[in-house]
C-alpha cells in the first residue's frame, strides 16, 4: 500500500468476495467512481482513496469487516474498534499482541495468532484452520494490517527483522516492497520476525487518540503517518528515546517539537492532557512494568521511578491507578 495505486488484481478480488454475497460489481464500482471498464485491462490500476472507497462500501453492504474472506465466518462490524479498546491501556507492546490475539480467539476465525520469543527475536506468528480461501491474499493483508497498527500504538515505524510467508510470491513483489525488510516466500510459516526489544515499548497512545483513529480507522492503517499520531505520542518517544526515567524539562521538549511553551500547552490542551499528566502516564506504565518483576522490591521500584520516599511512590500509585503498589502487584502475578 505505499504506493499511491493499487492494482486491479486487487480490485478483482475484492468484487470477487462482494459477489458471492450477492451484491451487484457495477453498482459498487459506480458508489466508489472506478471506471467498470478498467476491469478488463490488466495493467490498470486504481487511486489509493477510491480502493479505500471500495472496501469500505463492500464492508458496509457485507455487514463484514473481513469483506466475505473469512472462509463463512463473518467479523460484524465494531470487531476491531471492541479489539483495538481491549488493548489500548496495555503497558506494553507485548501485553497489546497477546491481548489483542486473545480477544480475536473468542469468535473462532479461520485466522489466528500468537506471539512466541526465539532467542533474541519475537515471532508473531499466523496460523489457519482448515481450507481458507484466497488464503495468500487474507495472509499478506494480516502481515499488512497488523504492523501498522502495532506501529500506530507505539508511535514508531517496526521494522521488522523479516517476514516470512509460506506461499509463493505472486504479485511481481508488489506486497513485498511495502517493507523496510526482507520478504521471504515458500517458508515453513507465516511470521513476523521482531527484535525483542519492541516487546518492552509502551504504548503511547490512549482512549482519545483511539478515538479520532477509529473515526478513520482503515485510511490511517493503510496510509496514515505513523510517526505523527499525536503530541502525546512524539513527547513519550522524546522521553523514551534521550532521557529513560527522567524528564526532560518542559523548555527542552518545546526546543524538541520547535514550539512556543503557550502553543504547545493549547496543543496538549486539545488533546485533552498535559505534560504533568504525560509524564505521571509513563511513571505509571513503568511502575506497573517493574511491578511485573517480582525479583525488585517496591522501595527499589519508587527509587528507579525518582521518588526518594516509598510512602510518596505510594500515594502517587494510589492516586494513578486506585490501588496500592503491593495489591497491584499480588493482581498483576496472580
Amino acid at each position: 500500500m505505499s504506493s499511491r495505486s493499487i492494482p486491479i488484481s486487487q480490485v478483482l478480488l475484492l468484487l470477487e468476495a462482494a459477489k458471492r454475497g450477492g451484491f451487484s460489481t457495477e453498482l459498487l464500482l459506480q458508489e466508489c467512481g472506478i471506471d467498470v471498464s478498467a476491469l478488463t485491462d490488466p495493467d490498470a490500476r486504481v487511486d489509493k482513496k477510491a480502493f479505500i472507497h471500495l472496501m469500505l462500501t463492500v464492508m458496509r453492504h457485507t455487514e463484514d469487516e473481513f469483506m466475505g474472506f473469512g472462509s463463512g465466518r463473518v467479523s460484524k462490524p465494531g470487531t476491531f474498534s471492541m479489539m483495538a479498546h481491549a488493548v489500548i491501556n496495555c503497558a506494553t507492546l507485548e501485553k497489546a499482541i497477546r491481548r489483542g490475539a486473545k480477544f480475536y480467539e473468542l469468535f473462532d476465525y479461520a485466522i489466528a495468532s500468537r506471539l512466541l520469543p526465539v532467542g533474541d527475536d519475537a515471532c508473531i506468528q499466523f496460523v489457519s484452520r482448515g481450507e481458507v480461501m484466497f488464503r495468500p491474499h487474507i495472509m499478506e493483508a494480516v502481515v499488512f494490517l497488523t504492523l501498522r497498527f502495532l506501529s500506530w500504538l507505539i508511535g514508531q515505524q517496526i521494522v521488522p527483522k523479516r517476514i516470512n510467508l509460506d506461499f509463493d510470491c505472486f504479485d511481481d513483489g508488489e506486497f513485498s516492497n511495502q517493507f523496510p525488510c526482507q520478504v521471504h516466500y515458500a517458508q515453513s510459516r507465516c511470521e513476523i520476525v521482531l527484535d525483542s526489544r519492541y516487546m518492552s515499548m509502551p504504548l503511547v497512545q490512549n482512549q482519545l487518540s483511539l478515538s479520532k483513529f477509529l473515526k478513520a480507522s482503515l485510511e490511517e492503517l493503510m496510509d496514515g503517518d505513523i510517526e505523527n499520531a499525536s503530541l502525546n505520542a512524539q513527547i513519550r518517544s522524546i522521553i523514551s528515546k534521550e532521557f529513560g526515567n527522567n524528564f526532560p524539562d518542559f523548555s527542552i521538549v518545546c526546543e524538541k517539537l520547535a514550539m512556543t511553551p503557550q502553543t504547545l500547552r493549547r496543543r496538549l490542551k486539545d488533546e485533552n492532557t498535559s505534560y504533568q499528566e504525560i509524564k505521571d502516564t509513563i511513571r505509571k506504565d513503568a511502575s506497573i512494568f517493574y511491578l511485573s518483576k517480582p525479583e525488585l522490591t517496591i522501595d527499589e521500584i519508587a527509587l528507579l521511578m525518582g521518588f526518594s520516599e516509598a510512602s510518596s511512590f505510594h500515594r502517587a500509585f494510589k492516586k494513578w491507578t486506585g490501588k496500592t503498589p503491593s495489591a497491584y502487584r499480588q493482581e498483576l502475578l496472580g
